[in-house]
């Protein structure tokens, strides 16, 4: 069976404007965004066959919202969760008291001692809802849940993100705000 042409292009073109634009020969902006033809032409040249109407369908139907275009749609970029620099304009938000991330069971012993870090990415994302972030962590393998006192963290100074897409981010959790109770 071949793949769903959606899922697969989605999931390209998540590494192309998350991690890796240089994989295709393009450069993405200050803020993120790369031009809709040069996309599709380096994505054609590198045998990857995405016409305009798919695209548009991966950015319209993706249910977690990864990708935007410009206002005038000439420009496509991921709305988070890039390894390379960028300034998506984010502007510090007030958090809802508590945010969740969800993981795999076997990282558990590991965040705990050390909290949670962007690995290479920019930020810690983070769900507003607990059924977001176990589905997150259940792309890794058993999904545990952990709670973020996020009101905490916040009168400690901390500073929370949302992106367009509804998720928080934030540089970093520390063990103190977690808690993993209820994923025994």
């Amino acid at each position: 069976m071949s793949p769903d042409p959606i899922v697969a292009t989605s999931k390209l073109l998540s590494y192309v404007l998350r991690h890796r634009p240089d994989s295709i020969g393009i450069a993405l902006d200050a803020n993120g965004w790369t031009g809709v033809d040069e996309l599709l032409a380096r994505l054609a040249a590198g045998g990857h066959a995405v016409d305009r109407d798919l695209l548009q369908r991966v950015v319209a139907g993706n249910d977690k919202q990864r990708f935007a275009f410009s206002a005038d749609g000439s420009r496509i970029r991921a709305s988070q969760g890039h390894s390379v620099a960028v300034d998506l304009g984010l502007v510090a938000a007030e958090p809802p008291a508590v945010l969740y991330h969800g993981t795999a069971s076997r990282f558990l012993k590991s965040i705990l001692v050390s909290g949670l870090k962007a690995s290479g990415r920019q930020h810690v994302h983070l769900s507003a809802d607990a059924a977001t972030a176990r589905t997150v962590g259940a792309r890794h393998g058993f999904p545990v849940v952990l709670r973020v006192d996020a009101r905490r963290m916040r009168a400690d100074g901390l500073v929370f993100y949302r992106s367009d897409n509804g998720v928080w981010l934030t540089q970093a959790v520390m063990p103190r705000y977690l808690d993993a109770a209820g994923n025994a």
